[in-house]
C-alpha cells in the first residue's frame, strides 16, 4: 500500500489514470483489486464445479436488490402484509417480476449452494489448511436457513402462517426452557402480528448483516490459504523463479471469463424459471400460500419449503418406535470408539460419559424432543467434516472406487429424505426415511474408519491438466 502512495504519475497521464491514483494514495482499491482477483493465482485445472461459489455471490446480489424493491412496498402488518404482497403482484409496475425473482432466487440459492457443498465434499475442500474456510461456509448456510425460514411468513399465506407455527413450537420440546422460549420467539401465545414484525426484522437487517460479513471472512479466509482444485493439490508447493505457481493462473481475466459464461447460463435458467413456472408445481411457492393466513382453519398437510425437508424428515422419523434403534446405535457406536479409535483414553471417557447420559436422557424426554436434536445435529455435523475425515488423499479422484458409492448412498438417502418431507407421512414412509436417517448420520459418524479403507491412488505431484 506504501508503495502506490509513493508510486509519482506522469503529469500526461490519462484523467483515469490521476483518479485512481489519488485513491490509491487513500485507500487500497487498486491493492485489494490485485490481490483477489487479477493477481490471485487459482488452479489451472479448474472444472465446471467451481463456478458455484460466484454463482451464490450473483444469488446474493440478486437477492438482495430484489429484497430492497420489495421493502419499499410491503407491510409488515398482520393485517396488511398478503394485501401488500397481492399490492406488489398486480399494481406494482414490475413488482411481479419483483417478487418472482426473489422467491425464485431464494431456492436457485440454496441449489446453488447445495451444489458448491457437494464439490467441496467430492474434492475435499474443508481439509487442512481451508478447515476456517469450510466453517465460515457453513457458518453462511445457517444463516440462509435462518434468512429463509425468517423470510417464509412474511407473506402470510396460510402455509407460511402455520409452517412457522409448526416450526416455532418445535423449540417447546426442549426441556425446562422450551416453552418460554417458544414464546419469546413468537412474542405472542400464537403466531400474530409482534411475530410478524420481528421476523421481518430480522429478514430484513440481522441476518443479512451477518451473512455478508460471513461471505467477506470466507472470501478472505479462501484468498489467504488459496483455492483447492479436483486433485487436491496444493499449488504453494511448486514455484517459479518469480514465487508464482507453476499450476497457477491469475483468477482475471481467465476464470472471470469461466464464471460470466457460468452465469449467463444459469440466468438463462433463471428467467425461464421466473417466466413460464415460478411456482415450479408448487415446490418453490406452495399453493396454500395464495391464500390469506386463516388461525382457525389448519391446512390437511403442512410441510417447510423443499430445501429444509431433509431436515425435517429426520425429525419426523424420529419417532417412540425409532428411540430404540437410536439407543442401540448410540452403544454400538460408543463400543466402536473405544475398541477401534486412537483417541485417548481422557477422550474415550469423556464419551463414554457423553453417551451414558445420553441414554438416560432418551429414557427421560420424549421422542419428539430428539427429534429436534437429530434435526439440528444433522447440519452441526457439517461443521465437522475436516476431523472426520482421516482420508490420506483430498480429492475422490484418487480414493479406492468404492468410495464413490458411499458417497452416491448417502446423496441418494438425502434426495429421499428430502422428498419425504414434502409428503405426508406413512407407516412406509417413516420406516424409509427412518432407514435414510441411519444412512444420513452413519455418513459421517463412521466417517474416520471408512475414508481411510481400501487401496488409494498415487497423487501426482503437480495438478493434472487438459488445454481447452
Amino acid at each position: 500500500m506504501a508503495g502506490y502512495q509513493d508510486k509519482p504519475i506522469s503529469p500526461s497521464a490519462p484523467l483515469s489514470a490521476k483518479a485512481l491514483h489519488w485513491v490509491d494514495q487513500r485507500f487500497p482499491l487498486s491493492a485489494t483489486w490485485k490481490a483477489h482477483v487479477s493477481e490471485y493465482y487459482a488452479p489451472k485445472n479448474f472444472n465446471f464445479w467451481y463456478a458455484f461459489g460466484s454463482l451464490a455471490l450473483l444469488v446474493l446480489v440478486i437477492q438482495i436488490v430484489t429484497g430492497i424493491f420489495l421493502v419499499m412496498h410491503y407491510k409488515p402488518d398482520a393485517n396488511l402484509a398478503f394485501a401488500s404482497v397481492e399490492y406488489i403482484m398486480r399494481d406494482v409496475p414490475w413488482g411481479w417480476l419483483v417478487r418472482y425473482m426473489h422467491s425464485t432466487g431464494a431456492s436457485a440459492f440454496f441449489i446453488v449452494v447445495y451444489l458448491h457443498m457437494l464439490r467441496g465434499l467430492l474434492y475435499g475442500s474443508y481439509r487442512k489448511p481451508r478447515e476456517l474456510v469450510w466453517l465460515f461456509g457453513v457458518g453462511i448456510f445457517l444463516c440462509l436457513m435462518a434468512e429463509a425460514f425468517f423470510g417464509y411468513l412474511l407473506p402470510w399465506g396460510q402455509m407460511s402462517y402455520w409452517g412457522a407455527q409448526v416450526i416455532v413450537n418445535l423449540f417447546g420440546a426442549i426441556p425446562f426452557i422450551g416453552p418460554d422460549l417458544s414464546l419469546w420467539i413468537r412474542g405472542d401465545y400464537v403466531v400474530s402480528d409482534a411475530t410478524l414484525n420481528r421476523f421481518f426484522s430480522f429478514h430484513v437487517i440481522a441476518i443479512p448483516l451477518v451473512l455478508l460479513g460471513l461471505v467477506v471472512a470466507h472470501i478472505v479466509a479462501l484468498h489467504e490459504v488459496g483455492s483447492n482444485n479436483p486433485d487436491g493439490v496444493e499449488i504453494k508447493a511448486k514455484k517459479d523463479a518469480n514465487g508464482l505457481p507453476l499450476d497457477g493462473i491469475p483468477f482475471h481475466p481467465y476464470y472471470t471469463v469461466h464464471d460470466i459464461f457460468a452465469a449467463a447460463i444459469f440466468l438463462i435458467v433463471f428467467s425461464a424459471i421466473i417466466f413460464f413456472a415460478p411456482e415450479m408445481g408448487g415446490y418453490f411457492l406452495e399453493f396454500n400460500n395464495f391464500i390469506p393466513a386463516d388461525p382457525l382453519k389448519t391446512p390437511p398437510h403442512i410441510a417447510p419449503v423443499w430445501y429444509f425437508t431433509p431436515f425435517y424428515s429426520i425429525l419426523r422419523a424420529t419417532t417412540s418406535q425409532f428411540m430404540y434403534a437410536l439407543e442401540f446405535g448410540v452403544i454400538a457406536y460408543v463400543a466402536l470408539i473405544l475398541t477401534k479409535s486412537r483417541l485417548s483414553g481422557f477422550i474415550k471417557m469423556i464419551i463414554a460419559g457423553a453417551a451414558v447420559l445420553a441414554l438416560i436422557g432418551m429414557f427421560v424426554f420424549d421422542a419428539k424432543f430428539w427429534g429436534v436434536v437429530l434435526m439440528g445435529v444433522s447440519v452441526m455435523i457439517l461443521a465437522g467434516l475436516p476431523w472426520l475425515d482421516h482420508s490420506p488423499v483430498k480429492s475422490i479422484r484418487y480414493r479406492p472406487d468404492w468410495h464413490k458409492y458411499v458417497y452416491l448412498v448417502f446423496g441418494v438417502a438425502f434426495l429421499i429424505l428430502g422428498y419425504l418431507g414434502v409428503l405426508p407421512p406413512t407407516e412406509a414412509r417413516t420406516l424409509v426415511a427412518q432407514i435414510c436417517t441411519f444412512i444420513y448420520f452413519g455418513f459421517f459418524l463412521l466417517m474416520p474408519w471408512w475414508s481411510t479403507m481400501g487401496n488409494f491412488k498415487p497423487v501426482p505431484d503437480r495438478v493434472t491438466y487438459q488445454p481447452h
